[in-house]
């Protein structure tokens, strides 16, 4: 841009001697050597041109990868609630619509108003006396623009094409981490996310990169036929000149125009655009970049967990909600229990088990881990020791191995992923399966079963062995003989280890240490299951309401 803005002079500069040694002085070898010098000036401001063009697109793109980049880091620690009151597209647009309008702004708008609008200011007056004779000579390079601009054209159609495509690749990534956003940070993914969403941001910067080469050489490329045409129209000009058929004022207001003038109004044309798309994209940005990300007030380590649980006066109230989902729950769970949460939709379940890796964060009351604080709990050590399966599975675009050995589980090895896999019941289907293990399951696992899907979700929680196991509707979706296994394996997983079973389907649950009916976010009933039954009450009610379905 300093050498753009150096030649800027060297124009008027040039029409000195061109003046005097040529309309003057006659003198032939200036008539010779200024088109000449003007081809030369040209040559440089083209290059300087196409240097400082994509030069500023270099930083704009690094600029917006490393802008796309933070919003990640910072994505991937919001808390949930975020992702509850946010939708998906929308936060998906913040990373690729409202990143390009600032790189826009950041490179057009600012460009185009410090360097071009100086100079429409002083031409445009010019331009309504301009001798229009001339013009014609102008045409004869219109052929050979055609073919540099459709050159251009196809290398920019196929540098679009990749550039779409990356972009549909980070849709993808993005998509998959909000929904996988509680798997994430249970599994300690956040990492592995980083790493894949960087090397999907760096290979669409690459192509835009690539894209921008192509479009800034367009600029240049004319610029040298018009440089030419206007070296002609300059040779041609002063022969006319010669013979007294053109003044000199008309024959430097044409060039000054024609040379000058059409660059910048086009660029100024649709500035004001990108401004305000700018400023509102960059408002979007920032507001994402300040959120809050989750609490990370604890600094104790959960060293050699055994498993004990207590929730003592717990209450919680979604956003937006007039009515609290839990209501001041207390309940004791000893090392190695198993217990199961049943009640109609809406009762707590799920709202409970969501707690105790601080999804949430509880209204009133606290939650004991091992008798200490989870709020005073590092999220880290807290969620190294819970494994969690829940109703709605969430996989990824990548092979079954890896879908079980994910996160911080990624360097376990072969013989505890199978082992997992076995105890999940999940071999019968992986050894059918072209590639076994390496089979790539498609996005969200959409070439497996539900039940399928349900098991691999239950081996990679069975490879964590935490000491703590939260299943939450684990085996809504498989078939009785798939279940019948499922139950078989939890019942040896289970041993040594605290489970906490949220369970529709009350037959599943007939062997846990204790049951908890919840109604209404309140605790109702505890007990085993031929206790309750005995009771006639509410999980009486509900067992034989489910029994009475079956049967229909």
């Amino acid at each position: 841009m300093i050498v753009l803005a150096a030649t800027d002079p060297a124009i008027p500069a040039l029409m000195q001697p061109m003046l005097d040694g040529a309309f003057i002085e006659k003198d032939p070898d200036i008539i010779t050597i200024i088109p000449i010098l003007f081809i030369v000036l040209f040559a440089v401001r083209g290059l300087a041109s196409y240097i400082s063009g994509v030069s500023l697109h270099w930083v704009a793109n690094r600029v917006i990868m490393d802008l796309r980049q933070a919003m990640f880091q910072r994505l991937v620690n919001y808390p949930t609630v975020f992702f509850d009151n946010n939708r998906s597209g929308s936060l998906m647009s913040r990373f690729t619509y409202d990143v390009t309008q600032i790189k826009e702004a950041s490179t057009n708008a600012i460009s185009t108003i410090v360097r071009d609008s100086l100079s429409v200011i002083g031409l445009l007056g010019w331009m309504f006396y301009i001798n229009w004779t001339l013009a014609l000579i102008c045409l004869a390079g219109a052929p050979l623009i055609g073919i540099i601009i459709s050159i251009i054209r196809k290398r920019l159609r196929k540098m679009s094409s990749h550039v779409q495509r990356t972009m549909g690749d980070i849709h993808h990534v993005l998509s998959e981490c909000f929904d996988a956003q509680k798997v994430v940070k249970l599994y300690g993914g956040q990492e592995a996310e980083k790493k894949r969403f960087f090397e999907t941001v760096n290979a669409h910067r690459y192509f835009t990169m690539k894209f921008a080469m192509a479009a800034t050489a367009s600029s240049p490329a004319v610029q040298m036929v018009t440089a030419v045409i206007l070296a002609v129209i300059i040779y041609v000009g002063i022969q006319l000149a010669t013979l007294g058929n053109l003044t000199v004022g008309n024959f430097v207001s044409f060039f000054a125009a024609i040379a000058m003038l059409l660059g910048p109004l086009k660029r100024l044309a649709a500035i004001n655009e990108h401004i305000q798309k700018g400023l509102a994209a960059c408002e979007s940005v920032f507001s994402l970049l300040d959120m809050k990300i989750e609490s990370q007030n604890g600094n104790k380590e959960l060293l050699n967990p055994k498993g004990k649980i207590n929730f003592h006066d717990v209450s919680y109230r979604y956003i937006g909600s007039d009515e609290d989902s839990l209501v001041s729950v207390s309940l004791n769970i000893e090392p190695g229990e198993t217990i199961a949460l049943v009640g109609e939709s809406g009762s707590g379940k799920t709202t409970l088990a969501n707690l105790l890796p601080r999804f949430y964060e509880p209204k009133n009351g606290k939650i004991f881990y091992d008798d200490t604080d989870i709020s005073m709990l590092t999220l880290s050590s807290l969620r190294k020791n819970i494994a969690y399966v829940s109703q709605d599975v969430v996989l990824f675009n990548d092979t079954i191995r890896n879908n079980i050995a994910y996160g911080e589980l990624e360097e376990a090895s072969d013989t505890l992923v199978s082992a997992a896999a076995e105890a999940a019941c999940a071999t019968e289907f992986i050894n059918k399966m072209p590639k076994g293990m390496d089979t790539v399951i498609g996005e969200d696992g959409t070439r497996l079963s539900g039940g399928q899907r349900q098991r691999l979700a239950i081996a990679r929680a069975l490879l964590k062995d935490a000491r703590l196991l939260i299943l939450d509707e684990a085996t809504s979706s498989l078939d009785s003989h798939s279940e019948r296994h499922i139950q078989t394996a939890l019942e040896n997983v289970r041993k040594g280890r605290t489970c906490l079973i949220i369970a529709h389907r009350l037959s599943t649950i007939e062997n846990a240490d204790r049951i908890i009916v919840l109604h209404n976010g309140s605790i109702v009933e505890q007990g085993k299951h031929q206790e309750l039954l005995a009771n006639n009450n509410h999980y009486s009610k509900l067992y034989q309401s489910q029994f009475r379905d079956q049967k229909k």
